[in-house]
């Protein structure tokens, strides 16, 4: 029996829900990747898109948190989108020591068109999920995303 066909067990690993979320994450990221690679957009850069849509105006810092990323990434991840002329930092109103982010008219339809793409990607997943579990699904992620991170 060679290494290729040699059955593994992997009973132990499969018991565990942190290696089958890791497995579920690979696979979504993978297909996320194909999705998303000719447009020059990351999930991380995605996700900051998505919260500087919805909520113009919120400072790098803010961005970051909502995202669960560090500030130091966040600052190459802007410069990346800025070169790209789909985010500008403007002084924020509140804080002259911040910049405040917005998507620029490019950036509007980018992301639009974008947001698209990944509705399209999440139907792929979703066609394995019987009514309401999808639902289910993002509730039960959410309570485990709260058990170390209560404030979100």
């Amino acid at each position: 029996m060679t290494e290729t066909t040699q059955k593994i067990d992997a009973t132990l690993l499969n018991s565990l829900v942190g290696y089958r979320l890791r497995r579920a994450q690979l696979a979504y990221f993978e297909n996320f990747t194909a999705t998303c690679t000719e447009q020059g957009v990351t999930p991380g850069l995605f996700g900051i898109l998505c919260v500087v849509r919805d909520n113009p105006g919120l400072t790098q810092t803010a961005v970051a948190k909502a995202i669960d990323t560090d500030r130091s990434a966040m600052v190459s991840a802007v410069d990346k989108l800025e070169k790209q002329r789909l985010i500008e930092r403007r002084q924020s109103d509140s804080d002259r020591r911040s910049y405040a982010l917005f998507l620029t008219e490019d950036g509007i339809h980018f992301t639009e068109n974008l947001h698209k793409k990944v509705l399209a990607h999440e139907a792929h997943f979703e066609q394995v999920m019987n009514k309401g579990e999808k639902e289910w699904l993002l509730g039960m992620l959410e309570r485990i995303i709260d058990l170390d991170h209560p404030d979100g």
